[in-house]
């Protein structure tokens, strides 16, 4: 397998609205970023994702562009995100910025056009059909947001599709005047001297043809239609040979619904597509038959079974992105760990996990502190498009109660993941002196930033030796993995293995001590801790404490 900088890297996600504020507006901005670069300096990060900054109405904060070459006014200028790409690569570090290519905003120029007339240039670059024969819409398709996928535009008097927001209409990718549009666009920003793309539902682009309904329901999931559709790969491979060939990047494709097989397809080292994927299948590990909303406990077997799932099927060919959280998940330790008791125990435990697992680890801005899930009084504290549609097509129609509504949204909600960053325990956490454009976690006081740094037993610091023995030990990147103990439903343990370097992971996922006994070679063999969770003071070796995790290098 090649060695290449994008499987060494550690990657930071940024999202900008909740990062730093430098001007007092309650909204994080350019500048902020900039006044905190040293800080991820020093985390020993390699990459940072920059979630979109680009002109847009904000109806999906940012991932609807309304202009692709221009910068978000609330965010501030071109010249503030030169500043910013100079300060990154100052300081050794890459940026990856957002590519959002599926659809654009309503009041994206292109759109403006499209929707005047049936015969306007750019009537082909979006998805326009006429309703059917009754009037209703072409498709029983549903929007992810909820609702029909398709709106009702009274001008021409045809639907144009939206899988998203309907501020959010689908680019039409069967059309090569878009794509070169893009590639054009992808270009400019390469050429300004960006280090690669997050690339948005990019699975999405292709669609079936005809949009066919999905059964007679009035409304239906249509995903088989839109996800890995049957241009996809064709339409990737096009714009690695037009684009992404062309420059020494990394890429990640956001690609929801995918499977391991499917995910070679699309980075394979010889497709000449992607180099990476984010899947989602361990993000629905706690998701009853409902979906998302229908939330059900996870168990250890079944998000190790496919987190294991994974590593063997990308072993050979393609690249695991390791991720627990993003701006659209909550936060791990609520989700995976345990965010009161052993908040600091769970969350080194999951952060070994991240760091140890083969493949490019994701680190999201707060996980490094810990940052917690919050839990909102009312509805309308929250601001996330995906929650309140969601709310209003089930409560508001009276097809839920709020009490089981809201207990979802505390614990899947997007917005958990979107609460201002916690810089330290001045008023707002210090991310602004205005007020913020979405409540701080009330937690502040206790978790920030300053506070970590100080605290050598912080999770900060945990991060920070984790990111240094992953850029000192190859074994780290491209060593084997192998599970073991796979019945086991308390402890993921696996080893890592390199030419004749092994390390040996054992991690409990439970509050409860629990029993760990090895296979005999391992258990018999000469083992040296390289980094632990606890103290080697009163470990036991077969028996690991709440929330344990131990990473050994295993003598030959």
């Amino acid at each position: 397998m090649n060695r290449t900088f994008w499987k060494e890297a550690v990657v930071y996600q940024i999202y900008p609205r909740s990062f730093m504020d430098s001007n007092g507006d309650g909204i994080g901005d350019l500048k902020g970023i900039i006044s905190k670069l040293d800080y991820l300096k020093e985390l020993g990060i390699d990459v940072v994702w920059l979630s979109p900054v680009y002109k847009s109405p904000n109806d999906d904060n940012g991932y609807d562009i309304s202009d692709y070459y221009d910068i978000m006014d609330e965010f501030g200028t071109m010249a503030d995100w030169e500043e910013l790409l100079a300060g990154l690569h100052k300081r050794g570090i890459k940026l990856m910025m957002d590519l959002v290519v599926n659809h654009s905003s309503d009041e994206h120029a292109w759109f403006v056009e499209s929707r005047k007339s049936k015969d306007n240039e750019y009537r082909d670059y979006y998805i326009w059909r006429p309703g059917r024969p009754d009037g209703s819409a072409p498709n029983n398709w549903e929007s992810i947001f909820s609702g029909s996928a398709w709106q009702y535009d009274e001008t021409t008097g045809e639907y144009y599709l939206h899988l998203f927001s309907k501020k959010q209409p689908d680019l039409n990718w069967e059309n090569p005047k878009v794509r070169h549009s893009v590639y054009d666009m992808m270009k400019f920003w390469l050429d300004k001297g960006v280090d690669g793309f997050r690339m948005d539902v990019i699975n999405l682009i292709s669609k079936v043809e005809g949009l066919p309904s999905n059964g007679d329901a009035p409304l239906a999931d249509g995903s088989m239609y839109f996800m890995n559709g049957p241009r996809v790969h064709e339409f990737l491979r096009e714009m690695n040979e037009e684009v992404l060939s062309k420059y020494d990047i990394m890429t990640v494709g956001e690609a929801p619904g995918v499977t391991a097989e499917q995910a070679i397809m699309y980075t394979g080292e010889n497709r000449k597509e992607l180099q990476m994927v984010f899947q989602f299948e361990h993000m629905d590990v706690d998701s009853g038959p409902g979906g998302k909303w229908d939330v059900k406990p996870w168990t250890l077997p079944k998000l190790r079974s496919i987190l294991h799932k994974w590593q063997i099927g990308l072993a050979k060919d393609g690249w695991n992105s390791l991720y627990l959280n993003n701006h659209d998940q909550p936060r791990m330790v609520s989700r995976f760990g345990n965010d009161t008791e052993y908040r600091l125990e769970s969350a080194k435990m999951l952060a070994t996990l991240l760091h140890t697992l083969k493949g490019t680890p994701y680190i999201y801005q707060g996980e490094e502190l810990g940052m917690t899930n919050v839990k909102f009084d009312t509805i309308d504290e929250y601001q996330d498009i995906e929650i309140h549609n969601m709310y209003q097509d089930k409560v508001v129609r009276g097809r839920a109660d709020s009490g089981t509504i809201m207990a979802a949204i505390h614990t899947k909600g997007r917005d958990n993941a979107r609460t201002p960053m916690q810089w330290n325990d001045q008023p707002n956490a210090g991310f602004t002196t205005g007020t913020p454009w979405l409540k701080v976690n009330p937690n502040y006081v206790d978790i920030n930033a300053e506070k970590a740094m100080q605290d050598p037993n912080s999770i900060f610091h945990y991060y920070k030796k984790l990111i240094e023995l992953r850029k000192q030990n190859p074994v780290m990147v491209y060593g084997d993995y192998e599970l073991l103990l796979e019945d086991n439903e308390f402890i993921y343990a696996y080893t890592r293995t390199l030419d004749d370097e092994k390390w040996l992971i054992t991690l409990n996922f439970f509050k409860d001590p629990a029993e760990l006994t090895l296979p005999a070679h391992l258990e018999e063999a000469e083992k040296s801790i390289v980094i632990s969770n606890y103290s080697e003071e009163g470990m036991h070796p077969n028996l690991l404490r709440p929330y344990e995790a131990r990473v050994y290098k295993v003598k030959a």
